[in-house]
């Protein structure tokens, strides 16, 4: 999603949504509740109205809400491709991001991988809540497996490798600035992916 289509939402998902935003940029420590105010449009005392929790609250909802993203987006990842499989729906996940730095710069990252980075150890919640967002699209990559033919008993195992592959190439590309580890994964892990797809009758 792009900055562009958070002024066609509400103040409070646009205020949730600016948080996500600001944290895959500049982390949990560096997003001010004025910044996340500026950012959504929104009047600076509305904050306290929608998130009585202050930034704790605030910053959990974002993480969520990246959760729910990503999870959201496999099915889009999927409908985009004319015969599905775990390579064409890895190689998908891995384009949203290779095209993001190759048109926007390396100025973005995953919102929880930020927020777990920041907050895991100092704050219970935050952690607690990007755990169940790495969960959410976890869950979403593992079903998607599945329907593809994966064996069940493989499909969680498969789907964290994924997104920790994942999580660990977008981290060296915005090192790098350099979209070569995300790449890489994409074609080192499409066979793997795709040989644990069990074909009827086998």
């Amino acid at each position: 999603m792009s900055a562009a289509e958070a002024p066609r939402r509400g103040p409070r998902e646009r205020m949730v949504f600016g948080a996500a935003q600001l944290i895959r940029r500049e982390g949990v420590a560096a997003t001010g509740m004025r910044e996340v105010a500026a950012y959504a449009q929104a009047p600076r005392g509305s904050l306290q109205h929608y998130f009585p929790g202050g930034k704790e609250q605030l910053v959990n909802e974002a993480v969520g809400w990246a959760g729910r993203y990503a999870g959201n987006r496999i099915d889009r990842f999927l409908a985009a491709l004319p015969m599905p499989t775990p390579s064409g729906l890895f190689a998908e996940m891995v384009r949203q991001w290779t095209d993001e730095y190759e048109t926007a710069g390396f100025a973005g990252g995953c919102p929880v991988a930020a927020a777990t980075v920041d907050r895991a150890e100092s704050t219970a919640s935050t952690r607690e809540a990007a755990a169940a967002a790495f969960g959410t699209w976890t869950g979403s990559v593992a079903r998607a497996l599945t329907d593809m033919g994966v064996p069940e008993d493989r499909a969680g195992a498969l789907a964290t490798l994924m997104i920790s592959a994942l999580e660990g190439a977008i981290l060296i590309a915005r090192a790098e600035r350099n979209v070569r580890a995300l790449t890489s994964v994409a074609r080192e892990l499409g066979p793997l992916l795709d040989a644990a797809v069990v074909k009827d009758g086998a």
